[in-house]
């Protein structure tokens, strides 16, 4: 694929500004709400992640259903 020209980037740009995509959220694989965590935690999950080789998501997918089974 050949790159394009800055005069052609350009105008892409204006038009994509211009003429945003429209989305409709109905329509989402994946919908997760936005959840703040702390430093620590932030932390945490980083190293973690590093060391289990899995992405952070995966980690806090696996804690929060250990915790529901345990309460089953």
């Amino acid at each position: 694929m050949e790159g394009m020209t800055e005069e052609e980037a350009f105008a892409l740009d204006e038009y994509y500004t211009k003429n945003p995509p429209i989305v409709d959220p109905s329509k989402a694989r994946i919908r997760i709400p936005m959840v703040r965590i702390d430093n620590d935690i932030a932390e945490y999950l980083t190293e973690r992640a590093k060391i289990s080789h899995q992405k952070p998501e995966e980690i806090l997918d696996n804690l929060v259903r250990e915790k529901m089974i345990a309460q089953d």
